[in-house]
């Protein structure tokens, strides 16, 4: 796809590209409703093209996809978002109501027993970790990004509510009635589809985990093997649910959600949420400090809103999709390679001239 006004767009992604600090990736931006910029590049995995259905691991740019499940089913009523979890989920010790958990303000961003790679396959035993935890601050007064429990918190809400797991729900619900190419827990087949991702530099998983016995080594680092390429080019992180941070897509499903959700709930003529819940969910729920990411953030239910009013989420290692319902565009960017957000930063730049 080629629209001259987003030339620019289309030459900084080549650029990118070119001088090797990309090395495979998708954009795809739409502008008023329609899809204008739609681009793949590079490679999926060593003499393998990226191709338009190529799917890969975005890492937290998956939490709004999770978050929406759960919105859903509030939406619905079956779910009231200042509801004590424990309501749902008998057994759940933290005093953390549904608000809270979507807002990363539920004092559980680590799982509290360290747990080996292959704990991530089982759900029953991370999601009973989490119930038994004790928070680490009250629920509600501060924000630390759930960096890998979030998933589990907002997927055994679902779970509970629904009785399917949040995966089957995504695509029951959501990603089949709008066409979204997106999940968690893939079939093998889907798996086939996968990039493989690679690090930008050797010392990028090191980087990211932070001080060891820090609050982020902790929650990142918990169960092992979430920064590990062995791991995560694998059938075991591919095939389950890890929802806040092992979502595969395409670019192109990730800017058709936010589509959506800029719509007020509804793409190509199919409505899935009521303009009053889209507008709850992009609200700000908590403006301050983070103690995991030691910034300020703007916490959405589900995602962070930037000062311009735009609303989303990037995943560690470049992946990242959002809304602006100022300029009227939704955004996404899908990369295998594991890096910086400088990538991202200069195709916006780009784009923002062009509109």
């Amino acid at each position: 796809m080629h629209d001259s006004r987003f030339a620019a767009v289309h030459d900084c992604f080549r650029g990118l590209l070119a001088d090797g600090r990309e090395t495979g990736a998708a954009l795809t931006i739409r502008y008023d409703g329609v899809p204008v910029v739609d681009l793949v590049g590079g490679e999926r995995s060593p003499g393998r093209p990226w191709r338009a259905e190529t799917l890969v691991a975005v890492y937290s740019t998956g939490k709004p996809v999770a978050a929406l499940c759960l919105l859903l089913l509030v939406d619905r009523g079956r779910v009231g978002l200042d509801d004590p979890v424990a309501a749902h989920w008998p057994g759940f010790r933290a005093p953390a109501t549904v608000r809270q958990v979507l807002a990363h303000t539920a004092g559980l961003p680590a799982f509290p027993v360290p747990r080996p790679a292959a704990a991530i396959a089982d759900w029953d035993l991370l999601a009973g970790d989490l119930a038994a935890a004790e928070p680490e601050w009250e629920p509600g007064t501060a924000a630390g990004e759930h960096a890998w429990t979030y998933g589990h918190l907002v997927g055994e809400l679902v779970r509970r509510v629904d009785g399917r797991s949040v995966g089957r729900f995504l695509a029951d619900e959501i990603a089949g009635p709008w066409r979204l190419d997106l999940g968690f827990g893939l079939s093998a087949v889907d798996q086939r589809r996968c990039a493989d991702l690679s690090y930008g530099d050797p010392d990028w998983p090191a980087r990211m985990t932070g001080e060891p016995g820090s609050l982020r080594a902790r929650a990142v680092g918990n169960p092992a093997g979430g920064l590990d390429l062995a791991v995560l080019n694998g059938p075991l992180w591919r095939g389950c649910e890890v929802p806040a941070v092992n979502l595969h897509a395409t670019a192109t499903g990730l800017a058709r959600l936010y589509d959506g959700l800029l719509a007020g709930g509804t793409l190509d003529g199919v409505r899935l949420f009521s303009p009053e819940l889209v507008a709850e969910a992009t609200r700000v729920q908590y403006d301050g400090h983070d103690r995991l990411l030691d910034r300020r953030v703007r916490w959405t239910l589900g995602m962070q809103r930037e000062e311009d009013g735009s609303w989303g989420m990037g995943g560690l290692g470049g992946s990242c999709a959002w809304a602006d319902p100022v300029r009227g565009y939704s955004f996404a960017y899908a990369t295998g390679r594991l890096a910086d957000f400088d990538r991202v930063e200069e195709l916006v730049d780009a784009l923002h001239g062009c509109l």
